[in-house]
C-alpha cells in the first residue's frame, strides 16, 4: 500500500495539538501556510513579529487573526529571539522561520540562553511523496551540511531515525550514497558507506538498517536491483532513506526531483531540542503545509521519547 503525506495528515490529527512560534511573522506566503496549518488542524501558530504589519499582511490574504496569538515585537532579530524561546520554554512545540534572513534565524536556534541546542550537529531532512515510488523517501542532508564527515553521517543518521519512526517507518533502511555499489579506496564516501554499514552491524548506530555504498538506482529501483544481481544486499531498491555523500550530490537531486517531478514534500531541521520548519522563499505553499505538519508529528515523536 502506497505511502505518502495523507499518511503525515492522519497521524497529525491523532497526535495532540500542536503550536508553531513564527519568527517575524510578517511574511504572506507563511501566513497563508499558518492559516491553512490551523484550518486543517495541524497547529495553532504564536505570531511573533510586527504586529501592526502582521495585522496588514494578514488582511490583504483574508486572513483571521482572532484566534491567534501575537507577539508584537518590531525589531527582527529580538522578534526571532523571543519566538525561539517559546519553543525553548515548552510553549511551542516547533519553531518556524518568517521573514527573516536565513543566517539570523539559525543564529536564534543555536543561541546558548534561548535556542534550541541539544549538544547535536544540525541536519537537514526532507521527506518526498513521489509518483512511482509506494513509500516515503527521506532525503538527508541537501541544504545545511555541506562536507559531513564520517562522524557527521553518524549524527545525520541518528536525526533522521525519529523523522522516519514519526512517519511510521520503524526500522528504517538507510542507503549511504555513491557513484558505485563497491568500496573504492580511490573514492573516500563508498569507504565511509561501507564503514557506516559496518557500524549499524556492531550496533553501534541501532534502530535503522544500513547497507551501503550503494548507487542510486540499487537504492530506489528494485528492478535495477536485480538486473544488476544484487541480491545479496540487505537493501535492494527498497530504501527509505537516502543519505547523500555532500551538500552538492544531496542539492541536486533534491532540486532534481521537486522541479522535473510532479510530487510533495515537506522538510525540516533536525538535531534540535523541538523540530524546525526552515523553508525556502521558493517553496510552494503546499510544500510549507507538508513542512508543519511533518514538524507537528516529529514534536510528538520527540516527546515520546523524552
Amino acid at each position: 500500500m502506497k505511502q505518502g503525506f495523507d499518511d503525515v495528515m492522519e497521524k497529525v490529527q491523532k497526535c495532540g495539538r500542536k503550536t508553531v512560534a513564527v519568527s517575524v511573522a510578517q511574511d504572506s506566503a507563511v501566513l497563508e501556510a499558518v492559516k491553512e496549518a490551523k484550518a486543517r488542524g495541524i497547529a495553532d501558530a504564536i505570531l511573533v513579529g510586527d504586529e501592526e504589519k502582521i495585522r496588514e499582511v494578514a488582511a490583504s490574504i483574508d486572513m483571521d487573526l482572532s484566534g491567534y496569538e501575537i507577539i508584537h515585537e518590531p525589531d527582527m532579530i529580538a522578534a526571532s529571539l523571543k519566538a525561539v524561546k517559546l519553543a525553548h520554554d515548552g510553549k511551542a512545540d516547533m519553531y518556524m522561520k518568517g521573514l527573516i534572513d536565513t543566517k539570523d534565524f539559525l543564529k536564534s536556534v543555536l543561541d546558548k540562553e534561548v535556542g534550541l541546542r541539544t549538544g547535536k550537529p544540525l541536519s537537514h531532512v526532507c521527506v518526498f511523496e513521489i509518483p512511482g515510488i509506494d513509500r516515503l523517501l527521506f532525503l538527508t542532508d541537501v541544504a545545511f551540511m555541506t562536507y559531513p564527515t564520517l562522524e557527521d553521517k553518524v549524527n545525520i543518521i541518528k536525526n533522521t531515525i525519529p523523522v522516519c519512526n514519526a512517519c511510521g517507518v520503524d526500522m528504517p533502511k538507510i542507503a549511504p550514497l555513491a557513484a558505485v555499489e563497491v568500496v573504492n579506496p580511490k573514492m573516500p564516501a563508498t569507504v565511509e558507506a561501507a564503514e557506516l554499514s559496518k557500524m549499524c552491524e556492531e550496533g553501534q548506530i541501532p534502530g535503522c538498517i544500513i547497507d551501503g555504498p550503494l548507487s542510486l538506482d540499487l537504492a530506489i529501483d528494485p528492478e535495477a536491483a536485480k538486473h544488476k544481481g544484487a541480491t545479496d544486499r540487505k537493501i535492494q531498491g527498497d530504501a527509505d532513506v537516502l543519505l547523500f555523500p555532500d551538500i552538492h550530490a544531496g542539492n541536486l537531486v533534491y532540486k532534481a526531483i521537486v522541479h522535473m517531478v510532479k510530487m510533495r514534500n515537506g522538510c525540516i531541521l533536525t538535531g534540535t531540542k523541538v523540530p524546525v520548519i526552515l523553508t525556502s522563499r521558493s517553496d510552494t505553499f503546499e510544500t510549507k503545509v507538508n513542512s508543519i505538519a511533518l514538524a507537528a508529528v516529529v514534536a510528538e515523536e520527540l516527546k515520546k521519547n523524552s
